[in-house]
């Protein structure tokens, strides 16, 4: 037996976030023990992490299912409308998945231009994911979930930035840094580093601190029309990795 969800939603238009997410299951609820292999297709021009899943399933009771996590990418340009993810095991056993590819109507949320649009860095840890740090998640205790860190321990500088749509104006830049209970800036989060933004004239430094020991900083300089935004990162309180949350940008 298969399980999985309905349907499923993804946002057009966002090159950092432009697939979605499925888990998909095999229970066996038959009374002997079964190898199980799940095939996955999905309507072009999608993508899907795997095309394949295989199992090992004994006889128990009560049934159990064995799950497994499965992205679908989504290319930047693909049309707003309803596709499908196909599920079969030995070819009998048939699911069909909806994938609702929506278009962002409202802009980015709350004006965040950094939301969702490609990311990039010096280097990314395998552990973590490149646009962990623009998926608009700002909570630390997510930390492995969300958010993004480089892969040189204890070597600097670092860099994590993003491409906006287009060039615009900028004049606010939010960072977060590492910061929950188990895990405070004072000991995990960056220390020494620059904010930066890219404009005709290359790269301008529009904030520059030291020393600091909060989750949450707010630079706020002159508006300019920029088309990317970065943090250069020149020590962490703890001398090793640049743990970034999340990197927004704002007009004002």
């Amino acid at each position: 037996m298969i399980t999985a969800p309905e349907r499923i939603s993804v946002a057009s238009g966002l090159p950092c976030l432009i697939g979605g997410q499925l888990t998909v299951g095999l229970t066996n609820t038959s009374k002997k023990d079964v190898y199980a292999d799940l095939d996955l297709t999905v309507s072009e021009p999608m993508t899907l992490s795997r095309q394949a899943f295989s199992s090992y399933l004994p006889a128990t009771d009560p049934d159990q299912t064995v799950s497994t996590d499965v992205q679908v990418a989504t290319p930047v340009d693909l049309a707003p409308g309803s596709y499908r993810v196909f599920l079969s095991v030995q070819g009998q056993d048939r699911r069909e998945v909806y994938v609702d590819v929506e278009e962002l109507d409202a802009g980015p949320p709350n004006g965040n231009l950094a939301y969702g649009q490609q990311a990039f860095a010096s280097s990314t840890h395998t552990n973590v994911k490149l646009c962990g740090g623009v998926d608009g998640n700002t909570d630390s205790s997510g930390w492995g979930v969300g958010g993004t860190h480089d892969a040189t321990r204890g070597v600097f500088p670092d860099h994590y930035g993003v491409t906006l749509a287009e060039a615009t104006t900028v004049g606010r830049v939010e960072i977060y840094t590492l910061d929950s209970e188990r895990y405070p800036a004072a000991r995990m989060g960056i220390r020494d580093f620059d904010i930066q933004v890219h404009t005709t004239q290359g790269w301008q430094t529009v904030k520059s601190v030291t020393g600091n020991e909060v989750g949450h900083i707010t630079a706020t300089f002159d508006p300019v029309v920029a088309d990317q935004v970065r943090v250069v990162v020149h020590d962490t309180n703890d001398h090793g990795y640049s743990r970034i949350v999340e990197l927004e940008a704002y007009a004002s």
